[in-house]
């Protein structure tokens, strides 16, 4: 019996493996296939005005479906030259369609004498998809859908691109900045020393020299400095005179 259970369970897990494995490659094989084909979006705007008639919608007179008051509806086809028309033959939309790429075409309701006729009109992409984006247009209504094989009626979903975030801009410091912001630092540190009263840029009231081993104590009688000469002049002259008082009398 445990054998029979192990044995099933190894079945379990190489069919649930091999499922997976299928849904990935179905996953992948559908964004290719997609840019592969070219997509038509047909709209219709909600309006008043002829909102009772329903034209049909045909591509290279293949009829695709009946166009309600404020519906759409997606249309795949191969890439290449195609024609668009409705049941208005004097208007009519002719493509060149690339693979992978997005066309919009609306249709607008003429007046005419008993009844009123569709006519299409090819918008550019960027106010296509403002237009079908708007709360008031739905998809079609899958009983109005004569050709299935091309067309969809699922609620059309644009990537739109995320906005970043406002970020606080951050100061960088480069090399020039840092050598002006030096150059204004020496500069204001030179104009605080200028301005500093002479008093308090030299000290003086007592200096000392020292001439030959011994420590000179000058001063100025006009608060300038002592000369080197006048220095050791008085050295010399207290030297002689600490030697008399210390010599002995005979």
């Amino acid at each position: 019996m445990r054998v029979l259970a192990v044995v099933f369970s190894a079945i379990a897990c190489v069919n649930s493996f091999a499922f997976a494995q299928e849904q990935i490659q179905k996953a992948v094989a559908e964004p290719d296939a997609k840019q592969s084909k070219s997509t038509v979006y047909i709209y219709r705007y909600k309006q008043f005005v002829g909102s009772a008639l329903s034209p049909s919608v045909y591509c290279d007179e293949v009829q695709l479906a009946r166009m309600e008051n404020g519906r759409y509806f997606e249309a795949t086809v191969d890439p290449g030259q195609h024609t668009f028309r409705s049941n208005d033959a004097q208007s009519g939309v002719q493509l060149e369609l690339k693979p992978g790429q997005e066309y919009f075409i609306r249709v607008e309701i003429a007046a005419g004498m008993m009844k009123g006729h569709g006519r299409l009109i090819l918008n550019a992409p960027e106010q296509g998809r403002y237009e079908l984006q708007s709360k008031k247009l739905k998809p079609l209504d899958a009983d109005k859908v004569l050709d299935k094989s091309h067309v969809s009626v699922e609620e059309a979903n644009f990537d739109r691109p995320n906005t970043p975030p406002a970020s606080t801009p951050i100061a960088v410091a480069t090399p020039n900045s840092a050598a002006a912001a030096a150059a204004t630092t020496a500069t204001t540190a030179a104009t605080k020393t200028a301005a500093e009263p002479p008093s308090t840029q030299s000290q003086t009231a007592s200096t000392e020299h020292h001439v030959e081993g011994t420590t000179i104590e000058g001063t100025s009688d006009a608060g300038g400095e002592v000369s080197l000469g006048e220095a050791a002049r008085r050295a010399r002259l207290k030297k002689a005179s600490t030697s008399s008082a210390t010599t002995p009398p005979q």
